[in-house]
């Protein structure tokens, strides 16, 4: 498994995590990076950057997820299916350069290893209707 694969896949650990636990960001670093002293940095720091831009733009992921949803709201969604949407939308909005074809595949394949076959198919969809959607917007740059 690649770095970045390795970072996404921690960034839904962490996400999940706070969306369970309903616990704070700095509570949730705290505790879940503890255990796992033994990353390279930058695993680690992709994985807290796609963390804090999903964080910090939570309401804004919530409603361009919902727009895309048809028939479904957030909350009602498994958790694991909801994390893996926010990750990669928070990664479309945090982090413009990485193509976006690239964002959903890495989705899918997190998806496939954490979720159900039927959930890649609606990942999948609600992935690219975001991004096309996005598409003509300028993206907020990815800030450190």
């Amino acid at each position: 498994m690649g770095t970045r694969r390795k970072s996404r896949e921690l960034a839904l650990q962490m996400l999940f995590q706070a969306d369970m636990g309903k616990q704070s960001v700095e509570h949730v670093k705290k505790t879940f990076w503890a255990e796992r002293r033994d990353l390279e940095d930058s695993v680690r720091n992709f994985a807290d950057d796609i963390f804090r831009v999903a964080m910090e733009r939570y309401d804004e992921i919530g409603l361009l997820l919902e727009g895309h949803t048809e028939h479904w709201r957030l909350e009602r969604m498994a958790a694991v299916d909801r994390n893996i949407l926010r990750a990669g939308v928070a990664e479309f909005l945090g982090f413009p350069k990485t193509p976006r074809a690239v964002i959903i595949n890495e989705a899918l394949e997190i998806a496939r290893r954490f979720s159900t076959p039927e959930s890649v198919q609606f990942i999948n969809g609600v992935l690219d209707s975001v991004a096309r959607k996005l598409e003509p917007q300028a993206a907020t740059p990815h800030k450190r």
